[in-house]
């Protein structure tokens, strides 16, 4: 070949390897905030904007999806594009704290608000998000590892809840509250589980011992509640950011790593081919999670245990036993992670608009109570990172499940988790929020009827 022949050749080979550039609407498509092709979004705007001129919006499902998609992505785009926010879980603050602020100073729509608060209340579809990440999460883990998981995780979540009322009370004394009082009225809600398994039974247990108002003792607890939720978020968010720098420290997701000889703790199946799954399997998945979340209603009904509770044991034991056949574990594992990616910041949109309340949140901003609760917090956290690692589990991990003690029920872990960027450890933390909140409900109601420190 000829000097001139290999020089063309070169050229024709150049100019066939540059791409055609892709027409305007296709990269707009491609375009996405959150999970939503850009004109998707801007459309889905539109006719939001369009409902609240007309001043009604829909309640009905297909719409209420519409307006929380659109709001709970676009909060998640603001949180993640301020630079120092972003590296504590910015995407999951802004959605959970501007909603509910607009909502205080009457900046969203009366219309939309209605809607949506009475979509939520009525649903109550964040028990369905649980039940999604709960069953799906446990079915991909493997077996061993899910057995030492639960049996190591009671170890640095008693040691961490030990550390938190002991630093918590003594920073409390020292800034003025005084140490049993800081134990009983500032660190207890905060490791209480979250408003209906922790705030209101702990409230009316005070109350009585007491012999004062229920409703008063509710409004003095609860900002502490959110505030703890929110401390838990900052410092999980800088976890994640952490684990990023030092991957050594984190499973992204795993407890502990995988014993040798194990060949299915592949970060709980996360990167299994999913290629041949077919619909009606994923579809069998969902509808196995939401059989075992009713049968957990069902035990809820007869003996009082917190419905997620049963069905976190409920799934353990159908895995322990191996009653769920593999593909039926993997339909499971694809729910749960379409619920991750696509439902999650509707859901916190959703949770801030109707159920967190702004001005609880404000109140909570006492100087002695946030020192309090920031110690609380972060000697919570920090027993179960050095903890973790003394047990050889990855210590990032530990350290936000102990954070979730101090969440705000089923709702903070999820805040908690997205934050963190650790939904997959969903089931771990439900036994933080719901068992160790119920037994620092307990503990708490029995010492006050003793000791009645007003």
């Amino acid at each position: 070949m000829t000097a001139r022949a290999a020089a063309g050749s070169t050229v024709a080979t150049s100019t066939r390897s540059i791409s055609t550039p892709k027409p305007f609407w296709t990269q707009a498509m491609e375009t996405r905030v959150g999970i939503v092709p850009l004109p998707v979004y801007v459309l889905l705007l539109a006719l939001i904007a369009a409902f609240a001129v007309r001043g009604k919006i829909s309640g009905e499902v297909t719409v209420m999806i519409a307006v929380l998609v659109a709001g709970g992505f676009t909060c998640a785009e603001i949180g993640r594009r301020i630079p120092l926010l972003r590296a504590v879980g910015g995407s999951s603050l802004v959605t959970i704290f501007l909603p509910s602020f607009l909502v205080a100073h009457q900046l969203l729509p009366a219309p939309l608000v209605q809607s949506v608060t009475t979509f939520t209340k009525s649903t109550n579809f964040i028990y369905l998000f649980i039940t999604a990440v709960v069953v799906g999460s446990i079915l991909s883990m493997d077996r061993r590892v899910l057995i030492q998981g639960f049996a190591k995780i009671f170890v640095p979540l008693a040691l961490g809840s030990l550390a938190g009322l002991l630093v918590g009370g003594s920073v409390g004394w020292l800034v003025g509250i005084g140490f049993w009082r800081s134990i009983l009225y500032v660190v207890v809600p905060v490791m209480a589980g979250g408003v209906g398994e922790g705030a209101i039974p702990l409230s009316v247990g005070y109350a009585e011992a007491l012999g004062v108002d229920h409703g008063g003792m509710l409004g003095q607890i609860l900002p502490l509640v959110f505030f703890g939720n929110l401390v838990a978020i900052v410092i999980c968010g800088a976890l994640n950011t952490l684990g990023k720098r030092r991957p050594d420290l984190t499973g992204n997701g795993r407890l502990q790593p995988a014993a040798d000889g194990d060949t299915d703790a592949d970060h709980g199946a996360a990167h299994r081919n999913t290629s041949g799954i077919d619909v009606a399997t994923v579809a069998a998945g969902g509808i196995t999670g939401i059989a075992v979340y009713v049968f957990g209603t069902l035990i809820h009904a007869l003996i009082g245990l917190p419905a997620p509770v049963a069905m976190l044991f409920l799934v353990v034991l159908a895995k322990l036993l191996r009653a769920v056949p593999a593909s039926l574990e993997e339909g499971a594992r694809v729910v749960f992670r379409f619920f991750v990616v696509a439902v999650t910041y509707p859901l916190l949109f959703s949770t801030a608009v109707a159920l967190t309340p702004w001005h609880e949140l404000v109140e909570a901003f006492h100087p002695a109570n946030l020192v309090t609760i920031v110690a609380t917090v972060l000697a919570l956290t920090g027993t179960g990172y050095v903890v973790g690692r003394w047990l050889a589990m990855y210590p990032i991990e530990t350290a936000i499940v102990n954070a979730c003690h101090s969440g705000l029920g089923g709702t903070g872990d999820v805040m908690i988790l997205t934050a963190a960027e650790r939904m997959e450890l969903m089931p771990f933390a439900q036994v933080a929020t719901r068992i160790g909140g119920a037994l620092t409900v307990t503990v708490a109601i029995v010492a006050m009827a003793h000791f009645k420190i007003a």
